[in-house]
């Protein structure tokens, strides 16, 4: 969903020739998996994190286009709100350039961003969901100029034919409805990348699938929407609502959401392409002139655009990913459960976590997957967003173990395991894989940092929500700037 599209009307011809181009994409892409021809010799991670933009207040500031073009940086892009931008960084080895190097080259990037951002009344902040963001800020004007957002916001509410209905309940109860899908743009997130052969594409995406759970529950960090305290994650729920496109006759059918974890293990990348064309109507039937099989015959690579950009606009939690690159097709494994933030330092530890763990399970004797039902992985995720650190989830061999037991006791030494078995030293390993020891020891991360400041400007300052909201997200800066793990920020 990254490209440019124009605004048009799409006809009844234009869903019948997506629906054939789809057809032709998947067979081009059976065709390549067959022939072996991906590139799987220098695999290599990639990173993108979404950011907010707030104003010296702390409250939202639309401003992303201004802040854009003062950045001036191809890395950088609009997301789907005003109030939104995100950072790709470019993708490296794992264990490329010794155990600062990718740090430093974010905080570079950020700071740099950030300076930027100031020179236009703006500043950064990452985290999950924004604070201070009010209701009345996620209206029809929130929506970024991009004509792809507005055109993405038509066709879904073409489809639902209704408003959407948000509704979560955790300490606080939200019910509210909205006319465009702008809510979405309050989700937040850090975006780990992983190029694997096709061969073992199955592997990892069921390894990320099983630990969705407990990543989320070590990182969560969204615990405030419209002024409410709901869940730890409430990116989680609020994500799988605010782009559905069933109303609720369609919902009791059985219908697939189209932000999804899926509904069983997979054996091939094939399984997950060849659903997104069973299951979902195109959103965005925009045709390219290029025929995949033509362009297969010729000895060259397709691009397979209608597949990808279908697969752009099914938000699974572990997305499948095709792309060229340097003339060289690959596949990615695209990890979407993660909130962003709070700090550089956690980012990083959170993918060590990831690309170690992963690692380890794919290369068990007995796969975690054999063991474990694909329901439980996903009670895992909705679980863990809504407890955080504080829940209780189910591992195979443990039953249900709180998630610092699980960690401490499992899951870090494994996590240790795959990092050293691609390459990363134990004095490269310990710094990150520590800040993940001492969030379990601690049982501390953003969303318990935010809820325990929250809590305490409540009763100190004598104050209203909304202004201790302003206040903590304030702070929050403040700490973000300093990089010190967030099990290490205190609670004033």
């Amino acid at each position: 969903m990254g490209r440019d599209v124009p605004a048009l009307v799409f006809t009844r011809e234009d869903r019948r020739r997506y629906r054939i181009k789809m057809q032709e994409c998947l067979e081009a892409l059976a065709q390549m998996l067959r022939e072996a021809r991906f590139e799987s010799e220098r695999p290599q991670v990639g990173l993108e994190i979404e950011l907010n933009l707030v104003d010296d207040a702390a409250e939202p500031a639309m401003r992303n286009s201004d802040v854009l073009q003062a950045i001036s940086d191809p890395a950088w892009s609009t997301e789907l709100g005003r109030f939104n931008l995100e950072i790709n960084v470019p993708p490296r080895r794992l264990t490329a350039g010794g155990p600062d190097a990718w740090e430093a080259e974010i905080r570079s990037a950020l700071n740099h961003a950030d300076e930027r951002a100031r020179s236009v009344g703006a500043r950064l902040i990452m985290i999950g969901i924004l604070p201070t963001l009010q209701q009345e800020d996620i209206g029809e004007g929130a929506l970024s100029e991009n004509p792809r957002y507005r055109l993405l916001n038509d066709q879904i509410f073409a489809a639902r034919g209704e408003d959407l209905r948000i509704e979560v309940d955790g300490v606080d109860r939200l019910r509210t409805y909205a006319d465009t899908i702008t809510p979405e743009a309050a989700c937040t997130s850090t975006q780990f990348h992983l190029q694997v052969s096709p061969e073992e594409f199955a592997a990892y995406w069921n390894a990320a699938q099983a630990i969705a759970g407990v990543q989320v529950a070590l990182a969560a960090n969204s615990p405030f929407l419209f002024g409410k305290e709901l869940w730890h994650e409430t990116r989680i729920p609020l994500f799988e609502q605010a782009t559905d496109t069933r109303p609720e006759e369609i919902k009791v059918q059985g219908v697939r959401p189209r932000v999804w974890f899926g509904e069983r293990w997979i054996n091939s990348v094939f399984d997950l392409f060849e659903e997104n064309l069973r299951y979902f109507p195109a959103l965005l039937p925009l045709c390219e002139e290029q025929g995949p099989a033509e362009t297969l015959d010729r000895g060259d690579i397709p691009d397979l655009g209608e597949l990808t950009l279908h697969n752009g606009t099914i938000y699974r939690w572990n997305r499948p990913v095709y792309a060229v690159a340097h003339d060289m097709p690959h596949i990615r494994v695209e990890n979407r459960v993660l909130p962003a933030g709070p700090t550089v330092a956690d980012t990083l530890a959170n993918g060590a976590f990831y690309y170690g763990l992963t690692r380890a399970l794919v290369e068990e004797d007995r796969p975690v997957w054999s063991r474990m039902s694909f329901a439980a992985a996903e009670d895992n995720l909705h679980t863990a967003a809504r407890s955080g650190i504080e829940a209780l989830l189910y591992w195979p061999g443990m039953g249900e173990v709180p998630v610092p037991e699980l960690v401490l006791r499992r899951l870090l030494p494994l996590a240790h395991r795959g990092l050293a078995r691609s390459g990363m030293d134990e004095a490269w390993r310990e710094p990150l894989l520590g800040i993940i020891e001492q969030r379990c020891v601690t049982a501390r991360n953003g969303a318990v940092w935010q809820k325990e400041t929250l809590h305490q400007l409540e009763a100190t300052a004598h104050t209203g929500r909304h202004e201790a909201l302003r206040r903590m997200a304030q702070l929050y800066i403040d700490y973000m700037h300093l990089n010190a793990p967030v099990h290490t920020w205190p609670v004033d």
